[in-house]
């Protein structure tokens, strides 16, 4: 046997031999059988030790542990806001959209729905013609508040999604799956919350949004969580980063402040 400890300079390698083909996280260690084996050229190999793999087993336990606890915990909360919505407009109190998962799985995320039901499908808040018209009386207050959010703690419990990690892109979000692909952003589970919300959220550019996501994905591991887990309570706490049609508002606003030749501009964003 031949005994190794590999990570990369990407988040994410591939080792492929004669009789195994194994895709590897960053930083932990592997153990491969003495035969023909080839690394991909555009990888770059550096010695190094870990334990992600057994993380990652951890954090699914941790997951089912806390959505569950939150699902039993929260009821009355999930109760209030289900009357709350049916009272404040017409429709379904959920909302399922197609998302992009691990590996750029598809999978069906729930949200309470903040939204009329004539809203364009598919289309990210930020692309949305003037998005307040589209969101209801109640929705603001979700939204604002992050409770929108809620449901997901369902896609956590069945193994969709985990508590922290990089926001699910929708489908169709094809500029941002592909920066994410850069970084090795879409071969770690996508989460309730992230480094990327934490750091700005709707303010922030695809491409910053996706740099952060790989940050992530390369620190990935309990000490990361943690902070990403408190993070998010306190962003929430003061509505840090949330704006409607607002994805990339902070860097456009600055761009527009130093040049000081959009003010009109920045007043519609």
């Amino acid at each position: 046997m031949l005994q190794k400890h590999y990570t990369s300079k990407h988040p994410i390698i591939r080792w492929n031999c004669a009789r195994y083909s194994v895709k590897l996280s960053t930083t932990y260690y592997i153990l491969v059988k003495k035969t023909r084996c080839s690394i991909a050229p555009q990888t770059y190999i550096t010695e190094a030790g870990g334990t992600i793999m057994v993380y990652l087993k951890i954090k699914r336990l941790i997951d089912i542990i806390l959505s569950t606890l939150g699902l039993i915990i929260l009821s009355p909360v999930f109760l209030v806001l289900i009357i709350a919505i049916k009272v404040d407009s017409p429709g379904p109190v959920l909302f399922k959209q197609k998302r992009v998962g691990i590996h750029k799985s598809h999978f069906h995320i729930l949200k309470f729905r903040t939204m009329r039901i004539d809203t364009p499908k598919d289309t990210p808040t930020h692309l949305l013609e003037n998005p307040d018209q589209w969101i209801t009386k109640v929705g603001k207050f979700l939204r604002r508040t992050s409770l929108d959010e809620l449901p997901q703690i369902i896609n956590i419990f069945k193994g969709e999604m985990s508590i922290i990690g990089p926001r699910p892109a929708l489908w169709n979000q094809y500029d941002l799956i592909e920066e994410r692909d850069k970084y090795g952003a879409n071969d770690v589970p996508v989460g309730l919350t992230g480094w990327a919300q934490i750091n700005g959220r709707d303010e922030l550019e695809i491409d910053v949004k996706a740099r952060l996501d790989g940050e992530y994905a390369e620190k990935i591991g309990f000490m990361m969580d943690v902070r990403c887990f408190f993070g998010t309570i306190f962003s929430v706490l003061r509505s840090d980063g949330v704006v409607e049609g607002g994805t990339g508002v902070k860097a456009k606003a600055i761009d527009i402040n130093s040049s000081n030749s959009k003010a009109e501009e920045t007043e519609t964003k």
